[in-house]
C-alpha cells in the first residue's frame, strides 16, 4: 500500500493508523502549500482527481479516498489491531456516528478559521459552534482513555489531528479539561510521534 499525504493534515491520521496497525506501506509526502507536485513529477490531480489527501493506493492500483473510508478500511485489514469494534455490532455503529461527528461538525468547522479573509463576525460564529462541539466532546471523555472508552480506535487519530490545530487558528482548548488530557494521552503513542516527527 502506498499513502499519500502532507504532515499535519488530516491524512496524518491515516499515516498514524497504518503504524498502529503495523502495516507494510509506504508513504508519499506532499506539501499542500506548494503545488501539490510529487516527487515523480506528478500532480496530485492526477492520483485524487479530488485534488486533496489522503488517497491510499492499494496493492492491486486502486484508490481509496476519504478519512473516515480509509481509517476503517485499515482497521478491517488488520483486525487483530483492534482499531475498530466488528462490522454490524452496534459499537461498530457509534464509531461511525463518531466518524461523521468529527468529520462534518468539527473538521469543516474548524477549517473555516484557515480562511484569512473570514470575517470578525463569522468566526465568532464559527468559535459559538465549535465550543458547543467540543462541550460535547469534553463530556463523551468522562471517565474515558480514548473517545470510545478505554481502546484507541480510528477516531482518536482523527479527532486528534484536528485539534492540532487548534493554537494555529486560535481557537483555544484549554477550557475542556477532558480533551487536553487526551490530547496529551494520544500525543504520547510512539504511532502518533513518528507519523508527526519532522523529516530527518
Amino acid at each position: 500500500m502506498k499513502l499519500y499525504s502532507s504532515p499535519g493534515s488530516c491524512s496524518s491520521a491515516s499515516h498514524i493508523l497504518l503504524l498502529e496497525a503495523g502495516a507494510d506501506f509506504e508513504i508519499e509526502k506532499l506539501d499542500l502549500r506548494t503545488d501539490r507536485q510529487m516527487a515523480d513529477g506528478r500532480h496530485l490531480n492526477e492520483v485524487n482527481p479530488k485534488g486533496y489527501v489522503p488517497v491510499l493506493e492499494l496493492d492491486d492500483g486502486s484508490l481509496l479516498t476519504e478519512n473516515v473510508a480509509i481509517l476503517q478500511f485499515i482497521a478491517d485489514q488488520y483486525p487483530d489491531s483492534n482499531l475498530a469494534p466488528a462490522n454490524g455490532t452496534m459499537e461498530r455503529y457509534r464509531l461511525q456516528e463518531m466518524l461523521a461527528f468529527i468529520s462534518t461538525e468539527i473538521h469543516k468547522t474548524i477549517g473555516n478559521f484557515m480562511n484569512p479573509k473570514l470575517p470578525d463576525d463569522m468566526r465568532a460564529f464559527f468559535t459559538q459552534r465549535l465550543n458547543g462541539r467540543f462541550d460535547y466532546i469534553n463530556t463523551q471523555l468522562n471517565g474515558k482513555d480514548y473517545l470510545l472508552g478505554e481502546q484507541f480506535t480510528v477516531v482518536d487519530p482523527y479527532l486528534f489531528i484536528i485539534c492540532s490545530w487548534a493554537p494555529m487558528v486560535g481557537y483555544d482548548l484549554s477550557p475542556y479539561e477532558n480533551v487536553v488530557a487526551w490530547q496529551a494521552r494520544v500525543g504520547a503513542r510512539d504511532s502518533v510521534k513518528k507519523a508527526l516527527a519532522p523529516p530527518s
